[in-house]
């Protein structure tokens, strides 16, 4: 049963109950402790047992981020930009917060203010990163909540899929303005991209070792998807491709940043040629 008693200028309440360890807590009134009293009460007549709810209570929403950015975050392939993402989250309001005091309208609030200077997708990905923290904190850290308050929170609507092309001559002036770059390579691996449709990071993460000239076929691993995909090339990408190969680089970047050192630039297959 709950006992309430003043000690020190405060009000406590203590709950003890056979086969579970005892629990107390102080408050500035009495009917906060009285209502503290009662939850746990309550809690343990619903389960038969009673939580710990202390670390949740000394834990804050920063420390939380932080310690899943150190433990969690290197894991993943994409760790520097959610690093990144965690780092700047660090310095919003609601990161004061303990996890016992973390609300929804706390999420609410920092999706609305965000939402005044960041595009939707980017308030997607930062609240899906903290509902992951808090839920592997509920799972694998001792962190006790009734629930995940981010999982509760209205998300804003993602915005379509883009479809954009290059249209008429715009293909032209972005490669002549790559010539006139101070990186020799951008040019290629710009050609790279429009012929075979590949992302930024299999770009720069293609390996010769993966790459057959003869069948004019690139394969890449591992994608962003987690699975392995092959891709066409076509005439144009394999005369790039080609220019590229300095019989020293593993990969098709480094090739290009050996040819740079050498003050090679862009292959001369690639020079004007649209």
């Amino acid at each position: 049963m709950a006992t309430i008693r003043k000690l020190r200028g405060r009000w406590q309440a203590a709950v003890r109950r056979k086969g579970a360890q005892p629990r107390s807590k102080s408050f500035d009134s009495k009917s906060d402790a009285e209502r503290w009293a009662r939850s746990l009460e309550a809690e343990l007549d619903r389960n038969g047992a009673l939580p710990d709810m202390r670390p949740a209570e000394s834990m804050t929403l920063a420390q939380l981020l932080t310690r899943y950015r150190d433990e969690v975050s290197p894991t993943k392939r994409s760790a520097v930009t959610e690093i990144a993402r965690i780092n700047a989250i660090l310095r919003r309001p609601p990161c004061f917060r303990t996890m016992t005091t973390l609300s929804t309208a706390d999420r609410a609030a920092y999706r609305d203010e965000r939402l005044k200077t960041v595009a939707p997708a980017t308030i997607i990905r930062e609240l899906n990163t903290i509902s992951h923290a808090i839920d592997t904190a509920r799972r694998e850290w001792n962190i006790n909540l009734a629930q995940n308050p981010c999982k509760l929170v209205r998300c804003p609507s993602p915005p379509k899929g883009r479809t954009r092309r290059l249209e008429g001559n715009e293909e032209q002036l972005l490669l002549a303005a790559a010539d006139k770059g101070r990186v020799p390579y951008l040019r290629p691996l710009i050609e790279l991209a429009v012929e075979t449709g590949m992302r930024r990071g299999e770009l720069l993460g293609l390996r010769w070792e993966h790459i057959d000239l003869e069948r004019r076929v690139a394969h890449l691993p591992l994608t962003k998807n987690g699975t392995s995909r092959d891709v066409p090339l076509s005439t144009r990408a394999v005369e790039t491709l080609r220019g590229l190969k300095t019989g020293e680089s593993s990969t098709v970047s480094s090739g290009c940043a050996k040819r740079r050192q050498a003050g090679l630039g862009a292959p001369e297959a690639t020079r004007g040629a649209v």
